[in-house]
C-alpha cells in the first residue's frame, strides 16, 4: 500500500500545522515542536606520564563504532513493541489507510517538499551529507535524501513514499542551534523511523487522525477509536528513535543536549546550557509526578501529546545509556573505517 512517512523530531505539542498546495490542503498534529565512559568513539593520541601519572591526548579523529548486524529489534522501545501490536490488531485499519493515502497525495507532498529545499549532496552542503552516510552507516542502515529548508522554527522530520527513496528534512534554525554532534544525532532519530519501518504507523498518525473525519459514516468511529492508540504510539516511538539518537552519537550528554536545546535553547545563550542540571530537571519531574495526585496530573499534561515531555526523554536516554541491553550492543560493534 502507499506509505508516506511524516515524522518529526521535535516536542510535544496538540497544536494543528497547516500543508497548503494549490490543489488540496491537509491540516496535519504537528510540533510547535561519567556515564558509560563519555563518547565511545574518542581515541588517544600520545601518553604521557608526568608525576607519577599517566596522560593521554584525545584523538577526536578516532572513528565511531558501528553496528554492521544491527536490527531495529535490539534497540526498540518496550512501548513502541507493545503500542504496534495494540495497532496492528485492530482491524481495517490498512485499509481505510488506502483510501486516504493515494498518489495524488503522495506527490504533493513530495514536490512541495523538493520544491522549497536544497538537496544535500557531495557537492551541496557536504559535512551535512557526511554526516547523514556516517549516521546511516553506524545503523546499517541505507541513507536516505537529506534536504535543508529554510524555517525560524528548528525541526527536521521524513517522509517515505512507497517506491521511492525516502528523505529526511532539516530546518535552519536547527542547523544553527545544534553542535554537529548533536545535528548528527538529529539525523540519526529521523533514521531510527525508516530503520523500525514506522512508516505506516506514523503516516496514520499524521492524515488518518485528521482525514478521517472526511470519511462519511466513519470519520467519527476511526477518530474516537484510533487518535488516543496513535498518539500513545507515536510518543513510544519517538523513544525508539531516541535510542537509535544514542547509538550514533555514542555519549548520552549530547543526545540530551538536543532535547535540552529544543527545550529552550538558543544559540546566544548555548554555552550556558548544562546537560547535568537538565536531568537534574528531569529526576525532580519523576519525583514530583510519583504521587498520585501527580501520576494523575503528569497523564492529564502528557495524554494528548503527540511526543514525550522532553524531561522525560532525557530520562529514557540517560538510563538506556547505563543498561545491559546497550553495553551489549556496543560490545558487538565494530570500528568504522573510513
Amino acid at each position: 500500500m502507499a506509505s508516506l512517512v511524516l515524522s518529526s523530531f521535535c516536542f510535544p505539542s496538540q497544536k494543528s500545522c497547516s500543508f497548503t498546495s494549490s490543489s488540496l490542503r491537509f491540516r496535519i498534529r504537528a510540533p510547535t515542536d561519567s556515564r558509560f565512559g563519555g563518547p565511545l568513539f574518542v581515541g588517544f593520541g600520545s601518553v604521557k606520564k608526568r608525576n607519577g601519572r599517566i596522560e593521554a591526548s584525545v584523538d577526536s579523529t578516532a572513528h565511531p563504532l558501528v553496528f554492521r548486524d544491527l536490527d531495529a529489534d535490539d534497540f526498540r522501545h518496550p512501548l513502541d513493541k507493545q503500542n504496534t501490536l495494540l495497532l496492528r490488531a485492530i482491524p481495517g485499519l490498512n485499509e481505510i489507510g488506502r483510501a486516504i493515502l493515494g498518489t495524488v497525495t503522495e506527490q504533493i507532498m513530495l514536490l512541495e517538499n523538493i520544491g522549497t529545499s536544497i538537496l544535500v549532496s557531495k557537492d551541496q552542503l557536504p559535512e551535512l551529507h557526511k554526516m547523514m552516510i556516517e549516521a546511516a552507516g553506524i545503523l546499517n542502515i541505507e541513507p536516505p535524501d537529506l534536504y535543508v529548508r529554510q524555517s525560524p522554527v528548528p525541526n527536521a522530520y521524513t517522509l517515505a513514499i512507497s517506491g521511492k527513496k525516502p528523505f529526511v528534512i532539516i530546518h535552519t534554525s536547527l542547523v544553527e542551534l545544534l553542535t554537529r554532534k548533536e545535528l548528527q544525532a538529529v539525523l540519526a532519530h529521523e533514521l531510527g523511523h525508516l530503520k523500525c519501518d514506522h512508516g505506516v504507523w506514523l503516516t496514520f498518525a499524521n492524515l488518518l487522525t485528521l482525514g478521517s473525519y472526511h470519511l462519511p459514516g466513519l470519520g467519527g468511529f476511526i477518530a474516537q477509536r484510533l487518535e488516543e492508540q496513535l498518539i500513545r504510539w507515536l510518543r513510544a516511538a519517538e523513544l525508539t528513535c531516541d535510542r537509535a539518537a544514542l547509538l550514533v552519537a555514542q555519549d548520552p550528554k549530547v543526545a540530551i543536549s538536543v532535547l535540552m536545546k529544543l527545550t529552550g535553547g538558543c544559540p546566544s545563550m548555548a554555552d550556558q546550557l548544562n546537560v547535568d542540571a537538565f536531568l537534574e530537571q528531569a529526576h525532580s519531574y519523576e519525583k514530583a509526578s510519583s504521587s498520585p495526585i501527580g501520576w494523575y496530573i503528569r497523564n492529564a499534561q502528557t495524554r494528548q501529546l503527540s511526543h514525550p515531555l522532553p524531561v522525560l526523554r532525557a530520562r529514557e536516554i540517560d538510563e538506556w545509556s547505563r543498561s545491559r541491553e546497550y553495553r551489549s550492543l556496543l560490545e558487538r560493534a565494530t570500528q568504522m573505517s573510513m
